[in-house]
């Protein structure tokens, strides 16, 4: 965890917010009034509107063949959840109608209550849902943790799978997921050949239909792969298996309308509870995703221009089948206008409503659906016109398409539900809840889905997720090591009061002058914890003992409260401004709220007294390590220093806090000026004594370290190195260019001489990064440059360009995967060809020779935080291959032992 989190107090998070009068939108927000009332229908809608009424209507049969309901129900709910919620909802892109999540519990409210009861039923939830909506809690149904809906939607799909294999197998499904699970050898006893075969002709339809290859598939993909499979299933049925059970659909003369609730109200408030719940939760967590396939969808049309470029200039052509199909710039076409986010609390009031219609016109309950909703996406949707639409298609077709309707197997409906059960137990969830250590609640919440419903079993799910926390909260592992006469205590978990015996136990019984390595693995270090720890450590360096406190990344384990105004460690000021850094570009006066007891508005803080535990580093460490070892145990709450005259001339840098008022500093300057402050205040201190000694002895470093110029790239901070360590050269790209060159510059020449000759450096590191400009720009450089400087410098990197294109070396790589792109490849053959310029050096090649300097090839990948280093057969000019290498983490206790 960052040292540099910022807290609850931090203003800058409240004075970045965008004014209300900006335009600019919050997340899930209520969006601004439209400024138009017109109900405008653009061609992307209509389309997208037809090809989810294809996919809507027989999923909308399937569903209600699973709940066993009347067929007609489950086209009205895909009709008013199409035009009612379409027209009302929150999310202009999200499709409502029957839903998967809610078959099980629908199929049990009518099992129990009949159909009509289940309707009011229905009216119920939608009412609720609507109150619920108006008091805007439709973010807070989102708390719940994602291994209990998950959990919840997963076992609801079990239970849809194994009861629509009943009906692929030509029986009917029982009336839970167990009495399914256990009449499936008998259904397979009795089974007949028709309704398995057409059921396996449906399934293999829904599996190959998106893996059609060529230009023809890319033809047919263009209808939904369920619409394919039923119509196949359909026209194979009608000659091959003509007594097959299929659709029928009653007259709507007899159509079934609600009736007032029967049965014990205690019974009926947990079937309108239940099904609001599942409901809410289904619509909302699909209107999440909505707006991240969106999202995906836009930045996909921003980038579809450049890419096509890029792609253009890789393969050195361009075919038919590199243009979109559905338009010039991506399905939406270029003109489509960015879709706002989704407000959650007009779309959970919005299915509410529909609720009610679809229950008053005796439908089935209405939900959001990912399924029909990423569809709609992908046609290329542009408002809700699509949404509108598509229920009105399906109204139409409940009049029009009866007798075609009437042709379909319900084994093939059937088999289309269970796959969309099936679907429903997503792998990636599992593996996520899984590496979040979430799998108990996971598989807890499944279980009582499928054994006691799905209220119980969400039920069951929060009492596994709250036993899991407080177990993960008390729980400490303590562990005491001894290796070459240094212990090594690790503490696993977050340090309470409940586990301070157990480690001061632990650290009582180490020799009292004995050398400690404290590491500590955590997120939470209460007040009985941090004093234990602190008069422990105070104690066992009186006796002669020595101490370091590492972390397990290296990050902070937790602070006390009043650390909060002291959001930087010592040695990260840089990171990226947040604690002196402020959108006024003004310096920053705490609110009331912040201040502390007795501080007036506008006095500047110091900063919480740190406890100096450098003098508990072993021997050897340096300043550097003492920073890294020190745990920033903090003291007392921060104390209010006298105010700061603005009048005051200002000396040399300080640890001030606030500038003079008078003045509104450029950004650049008032960044310059609040960081080296900082240093004074924080750092300057820890290395005062290592600087001085360093100015006595002069520099001795032992690495000259070539790397590119690039600010992402912190040469102290990936390399663990401190004053004195390196000698740096930087430069655009991170060139080296030949000794014998022309063009006029030999500042690095200059600079590898002196390191060589007369700094004496024991080795030469060339370091290049990912995302490099430089490389960026050779790449697409045009044959003629700019007789600029920077065209003048990148010169020098052409003979990497022609190494890359050339088929005489073999590309470098990572170990373990291809380059990323094209320009990670020539980042990495740059290292290895400035390597060869290297080596061409005089100095260099005299010292390689004499087998008293190494040269080290390394690459640095920004967004992942990792180094690689070249073989080292390969850095030093062997001919082998040339593979970067990932460093992997250091021990801490062994970064204690010997002092690097």
């Amino acid at each position: 965890m960052s040292a540099c989190v910022p807290t609850r107090h931090d203003h800058s998070s409240r004075s970045s917010r965008p004014p209300r009068s900006s335009g600019v939108k919050r997340p899930h927000s209520p969006p601004p009034p439209r400024r138009g009332g017109r109900f405008r229908i653009a061609g992307a809608d209509v389309s997208a509107s037809i090809t989810v009424f294809l996919l809507a209507v027989p999923m909308s049969l399937g569903l209600a063949v699973a709940m066993d309901a009347p067929l007609e129900a489950g086209l009205i709910s895909a009709a008013v959840g199409g035009i009612v919620a379409g027209l009302l909802g929150g999310t202009p892109l999200q499709v409502s109608g029957p839903s998967a999540g809610l078959t099980v519990v629908t199929a049990e409210m009518i099992q129990i209550y009949g159909w009509r009861t289940t309707c009011a039923i229905t009216i119920g939830a939608g009412l609720l849902q609507l109150a619920l909506g108006s008091l805007r809690t439709a973010r807070s149904a989102l708390a719940v943790s994602p291994a209990i809906v998950h959990g919840t939607l997963a076992g609801i799909g079990v239970a849809i799978a194994l009861a629509q294999l009943h009906i692929v197998l030509g029986g009917s499904p029982q009336s839970s997921a167990v009495s399914n699970a256990l009449h499936l050898p008998a259904q397979l006893e009795r089974v007949g050949p028709a309704a398995p075969l057409i059921g396996a002709l449906t399934i293999a339809v829904l599996v190959l239909w998106p893996r059609i290859p060529g230009r023809g598939g890319r033809f047919l993909r263009r209808a939904p792969a369920a619409l394919a499979a039923v119509v196949l299933a359909t026209a194979v049925a009608a000659p091959a298996a003509p007594s097959i059970a299929r659709v029928d659909l009653p007259s709507w003369r007899s159509h079934a309308l609600p009736e007032m609730p029967q049965g014990p109200v205690l019974g009926l408030a947990t079937a309108v509870f239940t099904m609001m719940l599942v409901a809410s939760l289904e619509s909302l967590l699909a209107a999440v995703a909505v707006d991240k396939l969106t999202a995906d969808r836009n930045r996909e049309q921003a980038a579809g221009p450049a890419a096509e470029r890029v792609d253009r200039q890789e393969d050195g052509s361009a075919t038919e089948d590199d243009a979109p199909a559905s338009g010039p710039s991506g399905p939406a076409g270029p003109s489509a206008p960015p879709i706002r986010r989704s407000d959650l609390d007009r779309e959970l009031r919005a299915q509410g409503i529909a609720n009610m219609v679809s229950g008053l016109l005796g439908g089935l309950a209405v939900s959001g659906g990912a399924v029909r909703s990423s569809a709609n996406v992908r046609a290329g949707a542009t408002s809700r016109a699509s949404t509108v639409l598509h229920g009105v298609w399906v109204l139409l077709a409940t009049g029009l398409l009866v007798t075609a309707l009437e042709w379909i197997p319900l084994a093939a409906l059937g088999a289309l539900v269970m796959m969309v059960g099936i679907k429903m137990v997503s792998f990636a969830h599992i593996r996520n809840v899984h590496k979040h250590r979430e799998f108990l609640v996971y598989g807890a919440t499944i279980t009582g889905v499928l054994l006691f419903g799905v209220l119980k079993g969400v039920a069951i799910g929060i009492a596994v997720a709250v036993a899991v926390a407080l177990h993960r909260l008390a729980h400490t592992r303590i562990s005491v090591s001894e290796r070459n006469g240094q212990h090594l205590v690790v503490v696993r978990g977050q340090l309470t009061f409940l586990a301070v015996p157990r480690l001061s136990r632990a650290l009582g019984q180490l020799p009292q002058d004995a050398d400690v390595v404290v590491e500590l693995d955590g997120f939470f270090m209460d007040h009985a914890a941090y004093e234990m720890i602190q008069d422990w450590s105070s104690a066992h360096a009186a006796h002669g003992g020595q101490v370091a406190f590492a972390g397990r990344s290296g990050g902070r384990i937790a602070e006390p409260a009043s650390a909060a105004h002291s959001c930087c460690r010592p040695w990260t000021p840089w990171r990226n401004h947040h604690c002196h850094d402020r959108p006024e570009h003004v310096p920053h006066t705490e609110s009331a709220a912040d201040r502390p007891v007795g501080a007036e508005a506008g006095t500047p803080f110091t900063p919480p007294v740190t406890i100096d535990l450098t003098a508990l580093v072993p021997a050897g460490g340096g300043a550097e390590d003492a920073f890294e070892r020190t745990h920033a145990l903090t003291s007392e709450p921060p104390v209010p220093s006298p105010p700061v005259d603005p009048a005051e001339p200002v000396g040399p840098i300080g640890p001030v806090d606030v500038p003079p008022a008078s003045a509104a500093r450029p950004a650049g300057n008032h960044r310059l000026v609040s960081g080296l402050s900082s240093f004074q205040r924080n750092t300057a201190p820890l290395v005062r004594e290592e600087l001085a000694r360093l100015a006595r002895e002069g520099q001795r470093p032992s690495q000259l370290f070539i790397t590119c110029a690039d600010s992402r790239l912190v040469t102290s901070m990936i390399t663990a190195s401190g004053p004195g360590d390196l000698f740096t050269v930087r430069n655009i790209g991170n060139l080296v260019p030949p000794p014998d060159a022309e063009d006029g510059d030999h500042s690095v020449g200059a600079a590898i001489e002196y390191g060589v000759d007369v700094l004496g450096v024991e080795s030469i590191t060339i370091c290049g990064h990912s995302g490099c400009g430089a490389m960026n720009a050779l790449l697409g450089a045009r044959p003629d440059p700019p007789e600029t400087s920077l065209w003048r410098w990148l010169r020098h990197g052409l003979p990497s360009l022609e190494r890359m294109a050339s088929r005489q070396h073999a590309w470098p790589r990572i170990s373990g995967r291809l380059p990323a792109d094209a320009v990670e490849q020539l980042c990495l053959t740059n290292v290895v060809q400035q390597l060869d310029h290297l080596r061409a050096h005089p100095s260099v090649a005299r010292r390689l020779a004499e087998g008293t300097l190494q040269l080290h090839g390394m690459y640095f990948h920004v967004a992942e935080a990792q180094s690689y280093l070249l073989t080292e057969g390969a850095g030093a000019g062997h001919g082998l291959d040339e593979v970067f290498d990932p460093i992997a983490p250091a021990d801490p206790a062994e970064l204690a032992r010997t002092g690097v």
